[in-house]
């Protein structure tokens, strides 16, 4: 059972979101709050799995709340619900340590998924926003090798982070593409995640690349 906390100052919004996931056997809403100061008083009370966080909320936004609430709950993931497809806010999310990112135009059913697959300490980001942090991970420097990556594993990263394909990391390296998909499978490995982006958001929550 995965136990929810729903954070937005919008009552009516708090309502529909406790609707759609009353009906989802796997998942208890467990509290909500109306910004983020609750948010925070309430994780330190009770036991969260996930918390759906709105970003634009009074007294203490969802920033400023997803930083706070990692800090009283680690285990818990942070889900940010918002209206802004701005990249800013993404990475500051980011930053927060925020395990997903939905806008609030996402539908009941992917919603229900995203929860989920946060809970299982996957990340998510909406597809249409992936470019903006891939091309904003072009500026990235790479800081320190906390995940034991290999020199050739540093360099397949740093591609990876700037937006190369696997073809394109092969021609840089002068090596097969089957040697990058082997490269790419023991960072995975190392890094403890499942694909390309979460990669490099596990790259820049750990600070092992900074925006």
């Amino acid at each position: 059972m995965v136990r929810v906390l729903i954070v937005d100052d919008h009552a009516l919004i708090r309502d529909g979101l406790k609707k759609i996931l009353s009906v989802e056997p796997g998942i208890k809403v467990v509290g909500e709050a109306a910004n983020g100061q609750e948010a925070v008083a309430f994780v330190k009370r009770e036991p969260v799995d996930v918390v759906l966080l709105d970003v634009s909320m009074p007294v203490m936004n969802g920033i400023e709340a997803c930083r706070e609430i990692k800090k009283a709950r680690p285990a818990a993931a942070v889900v940010a619900l918002t209206i802004h497809d701005q990249e800013e806010y993404l990475f500051e999310m980011i930053r927060a340590g925020v395990s997903g990112y939905v806008l609030k135009d996402i539908s009941s059913g992917r919603l229900v998924e995203t929860i989920y697959a946060v809970a299982r300490g996957e990340s998510f980001i909406p597809p249409r926003m992936t470019a903006k942090v891939l091309q904003e991970f072009k500026k990235l420097s790479l800081r320190g090798n906390p995940a034991g990556l290999t020199e050739r594993e540093m360099e397949v990263l740093r591609l990876l982070a700037a937006g190369a394909s696997n073809r394109e990391i092969a021609r840089k390296l002068f090596i097969s593409e089957k040697t990058v998909k082997n490269h790419m499978s023991n960072i995975f490995q190392k890094l403890g995640v499942v694909d390309r982006t979460q990669a490099a958001l596990y790259a820049v929550k750990q600070r092992i690349v900074e925006l």
